[in-house]
């Protein structure tokens, strides 16, 4: 049997990525209209009850689209890449065996890579005494045991996640066991993956739009403060970066206004492209990533994709 006739029995599962305020969520609803299909959320923040407006959750965009990994854990618990992976495995399973469609929608580029190429995260969650031992050490420490097991994912870490101790311990978990790196595993699932995205002006654009729509018409302000009047410490809000963390230092009088929106509207730009560097290095290294924006054309894309899960019957 060929690589290929393998692949087409694997389960069919779609992929809407890209870039922040690129429309992923407004396309994958569509998709999942037009194909019988549930979305599974690939955003390493939405998973956080309380948290809507700056993770863009946009529910009410979702109507009768059932959607999975929202809204799972308190903003104070700990939700890693193991359990993201985990359980998107089960919701996927459990879409597929009421004979619906899969559609993971993010831009979480380390949850999606690490699902669709299937890390081999095993040994995640369980090892409390690695974590804590992890920790422990500088981001120059982590950054060498990660080069160590990893060159290729080693590379792909952006000068900001570098500077970030947290983020750099969950790297390291990711796949440092005893000195031995995880790998990845054989595909579960056929994904097909399509990436969303606007030229750099134009999502410029989008992204000034939304973060003053959030701001001033929606209460983003209230809610970081709500989140903190709830006992969400100002220390763990700064941790989920962008909104939560310039929000936050206004509330605590470190930002004037006017510059908390400047440095904010700055940082998120900075982040879309940090995504979009992402999705392209993976794109490189053998994501066969189509970039579409169109309706019309990705429904042709889904619909040819599909007849070959039941041509070959």
């Amino acid at each position: 049997m060929s690589n290929n006739e393998k692949q087409l029995k694997l389960n069919k599962v779609i992929a809407i990525l890209g870039p922040t305020a690129s429309g992923k969520t407004s396309l994958g609803v569509k998709l999942a209209r037009e194909f019988n299909g549930e979305i599974i959320s690939a955003d390493s923040r939405q998973v956080y009850r309380g948290m809507d407006i700056g993770t863009g959750k946009d529910l009410a965009e979702y109507e009768e689209i059932p959607y999975h990994l929202i809204d799972v854990v308190k903003p104070t618990e700990v939700f890693d890449l193991a359990k993201f992976k985990q359980q998107a495995e089960v919701a996927i399973d459990d879409i597929i065996s009421r004979g619906r469609l899969p559609i993971v929608v993010g831009g979480s580029g380390l949850y999606l890579e690490a699902l669709v190429d299937n890390y081999d995260l095993s040994a995640k969650g369980a090892n409390q005494a690695l974590r804590q031992e992890l920790e422990t050490k500088t981001c120059a420490e982590l950054l060498a045991i990660i080069k160590k097991n990893n060159q290729d994912f080693y590379k792909k870490i952006n000068s900001s996640d570098r500077a970030n101790q947290r983020r750099l311990v969950r790297y390291a978990e990711m796949f440092q066991d005893h000195a031995k790196p995880q790998g990845k595993l054989a595909p579960l699932y056929d994904f097909l993956l399509i990436g969303v995205t606007h030229p750099i002006e134009l999502l410029r654009q989008r992204i000034a739009k939304r973060l003053k729509i959030r701001l001033a018409e929606e209460g983003l302000v209230e809610e970081v403060e709500r989140l903190a009047n709830e006992g969400v410490s100002w220390r763990r809000l700064e941790s989920f970066g962008l909104e939560y963390k310039f929000i936050a230092y206004y509330l605590q009088g470190k930002l004037e206004y006017d510059d908390m929106v400047i440095k904010l509207n700055t940082a998120i730009n900075q982040f879309a492209k940090r995504q979009i560097t992402w999705f392209r290095r993976w794109q490189k290294n053998g994501a066969q990533i189509v970039w579409e924006n169109d309706f019309e054309t990705v429904s042709k894309l889904v619909k040819e994709f599909l007849r070959q899960a039941t041509s070959k019957k």
